[in-house]
């Protein structure tokens, strides 16, 4: 088998990419129409701060072509439920606070029909003042996950490098659910932790190269170029992603801006090192 690895980049609103990516003079009601020509997949970053409406979502739909996937980030109420940059541990996960955000981030993407890609839970670092300790977040992940129905396809990223084990490995395989692999400053290359871990657990993978934000921030605004030199790391990613291909049907794979400077143009270089094996 040799699946497909579907490449694109976390959201598409950026003003920056106008000349570099998009034609200049594109509105950014054009933005979506535009980057569907050009990649067969995107992550919506603007639902992690609220579900998106029914008529958001179908108008999505009706800017993508046939055989395109959007992939969304569940909103923060359900995976963060903080009101500032800490995350609550007493709210997370726990039905009377994440209920409504749910109900409407799940009919809303369902808007999508085929054009939904992959649903992704991410966490973020979790101290102990959140949770104590590990087996408490996944008795609640568990009770959630539980609830979701089976239509879409679903990824958990977690952002505590201790709790990337067998265990929790494990956990996500027996549920279906995919591990996202994240390219983040503290947290170890997916390269090096398939030397330790089979890290297949779903019927698809799901990347995301997210990079140091504070490093891209201090030499760009506007993210219409590349500013740090990601070369090596995309060749180590190159080479996951070829033996991947050849264990699960599809790969998504999401370059953010704070990666390089530019996601269209780190999307382009990796797409190069993949077709290149």
């Amino acid at each position: 088998m040799k699946g497909s690895i579907r490449l694109g980049t976390s959201s598409w609103s950026s003003k920056g990419w106008v000349g570099p990516f998009y034609p200049k003079g594109t509105k950014p009601a054009d933005y979506l129409t535009c980057y569907a020509e050009q990649f067969d997949t995107v992550e919506v970053d603007s639902t992690y701060y609220r579900a998106p409406s029914l008529r958001v979502t179908e108008g999505w739909e009706r800017k993508l072509p046939e055989g395109f996937k959007l992939s969304a980030k569940f909103p923060r109420a359900i995976v963060h439920a903080g009101d500032g940059p800490k995350p609550d541990g007493e709210k997370v996960l726990v039905p009377e606070f994440y209920e409504a955000e749910s109900r409407q981030f799940l009919a809303a993407m369902a808007a999508l029909g085929p054009k939904c890609g992959p649903l992704v839970l991410q966490f973020p670092y979790f101290n102990l003042g959140a949770f104590a300790h590990r087996d408490v977040f996944l008795e609640r992940l568990d009770a959630y996950l539980a609830t979701l129905p089976k239509k879409f396809q679903y990824g958990v990223e977690i952002r505590n490098k201790n709790w990337l084990d067998q265990v929790f490995i494990d956990f996500l395989r027996d549920r279906g659910v995919a591990l996202v692999l994240v390219d983040l400053l503290y947290m170890p290359h997916p390269a090096d932790l398939a030397k330790q871990f089979d890290l297949i657990t779903a019927d698809f993978t799901y990347c995301r190269l997210i990079g140091d934000r504070k490093a891209v921030d201090a030499k760009t605004k506007t993210f219409d170029q590349i500013v740090i030199d990601q070369s090596a790391q995309l060749e180590r990613w190159a080479s996951l992603l070829a033996d991947l291909r050849e264990r699960v049907p599809e790969t998504y794979v999401y370059a953010n801006n704070h990666y390089a400077g530019h996601g269209p143009a780190t999307t382009r270089e990796l797409a190069a090192l993949v077709e290149a094996r």
